[in-house]
């Protein structure tokens, strides 16, 4: 039965990696610098995540070094980050509740090794994996591979479709009951409770078994990250979690209304995926007081930082342009992410930004922002979930610690006072603090 409006309350995760998305994050007076690689201190903040419930620390990745001039590159704290699952199988063993979300690509790995090491920090955690499916949106990447060019945003989505189709058919290799560990007897397990999967399609050839239990949720909780049209029908059909970048409140509600009327029309239920916005959340004694610690922030971005990352969002070197004069509207098409360009030129033509402009917006943190005191952000936050904007936000953090800190120690309670989000964990899984329901095996029915 789908929630009541007064039912209904936030679902939030973290987004730490990097640990935040502000280009002058690490530059912040008090902050780590080093936070992004510095496995005390990303422990610290899973556990003061955990301790104000929040439902999944979340992992992104990057396959390369960002694609940016070397000038520029110096000045970025993402250059070094851990490998997600070193990282969250270490966090596993230092929490107990938490979700733990790693993004894998399905362009540039192979789903018998995603199948095998989400299932492995399944276990590992005890049912708190979730993986977040991406296609790998850097051309850089394909260099890493052994690629001299990046696959097309068609072909990438079209092998993603395939690629979840064998993963989740590998985490069903094996039924719940399969081991039978019979000391007596000598058996180990149950062969009649195997299945091969034997999968030969058009883009992935895979015969199976996966050599591991089927994992405790069944399936980790699947995520997806994407806002064009092949992104939202593949979220339609495949993802549990969105993890979306709409700029306003009006957008984020087009958003919502399309990609849940694709879940029913995939024969899926609006309630078993959840949309969640990122979200930089600034607390400040007043309104005023947490946008001056943005511009704080704002003003530690160098500029050849934020003209590189704006060449980034739009997939085409800018710098050679006049940095005072408009974003040109001839731009060649590029493998970059569509919806983000078109993100770009939308603001600039709403706004008439310059390439400046748009550069120190971009170099920093350029999406949506809840700025203020704990009680006014908790009123937009509200608004958002009563309003169906969103179903939570995946919350990221303008600094670390005090940012992450600020969120944890004084917006948390404000929300949790008006009861729209939780104050404890109603079960031990994701997919319990999600409200998911456990996956049927494909291959075996329950006896």
């Amino acid at each position: 039965m789908a929630e009541s409006p007064a039912e209904r309350q936030l679902h939030l995760t973290a987004f730490m990696r990097p640990v935040s998305l502000h280009t002058g994050a690490w530059r912040y007076p008090g902050s780590y610098p080093d936070a992004n690689f510095n496995f005390k201190h990303i422990a610290h903040f899973a556990q003061k995540l955990e301790a104000a419930k929040f439902d999944a620390f979340f992992m992104a990745d990057h396959l390369a070094v960002l694609n940016m001039p070397v000038e520029a590159l110096k000045r970025s704290h993402t250059v070094t980050s851990f490998e997600p699952f070193t990282l969250l199988s270490a966090l596993s063993a230092v929490t107990d509740r938490i979700g733990l979300a790693a993004t894998a690509s399905t362009t540039y790995d192979a789903p018998y090794h995603v199948a095998r090491r989400f299932a492995s920090l399944d276990h590992l955690s005890e049912g708190r994996a979730a993986w977040n499916i991406v296609t790998t949106g850097n051309p850089e990447s394909s260099h890493n591979f052994g690629f001299d060019e990046h696959m097309a945003h068609s072909d990438r989505y079209k092998r993603a479709r395939e690629f979840y189709d064998v993963v989740t058919g590998l985490w069903d290799s094996f039924a719940d009951d399969a081991f039978t560990h019979n000391v007596e007897t000598g058996e180990y397990f149950n062969t009649e409770k195997m299945h091969v999967l034997n999968h030969s399609g058009d883009e992935l050839k895979v015969r199976g078994p996966l050599n591991i239990a089927r994992p405790p949720q069944g399936w980790p909780v699947i995520v997806q990250a994407g806002q064009s049209e092949p992104g939202r029908q593949l979220a339609a059909e495949t993802a549990e979690v969105v993890f979306c970048s709409p700029r306003d409140i009006d957008t984020a509600k087009v958003l919502y209304n399309d990609i849940k009327s694709r879940v029913e029309k995939a024969g899926r239920k609006r309630e078993h995926l959840k949309i969640l916005p990122a979200a930089m959340i600034i607390v400040g004694d007043s309104k005023q007081d947490a946008q001056e610690k943005r511009l704080k922030l704002d003003s530690l971005v160098h500029y050849d930082s934020a003209i590189a990352s704006l060449s980034i969002v739009v997939g085409v070197d800018v710098s050679s342009f006049d940095p005072d004069g408009p974003l040109p509207t001839d731009l060649p098409d590029t493998n970059a992410s569509k919806t983000s360009r078109e993100g770009v030129e939308k603001l600039a033509q709403q706004e008439g930004l310059s390439i400046r402009q748009l550069a120190q917006r971009y170099g920093g943190y350029s999406g949506l922002a809840f700025l203020g005191s704990p009680g006014e952000i908790a009123d937009e936050m509200e608004i958002w979930l009563k309003e169906e904007a969103s179903d939570g936000f995946t919350c990221t953090f303008p600094f670390l610690p005090q940012g992450l800190e600020d969120v944890t120690d004084k917006l948390i309670p404000e929300l949790q006072r008006r009861g729209i989000f939780r104050k404890d964990y109603a079960g031990s899984t994701l997919r319990e603090h999600f409200g998911l329901p456990r996956p049927e095996n494909q291959f075996f029915t329950k006896s």
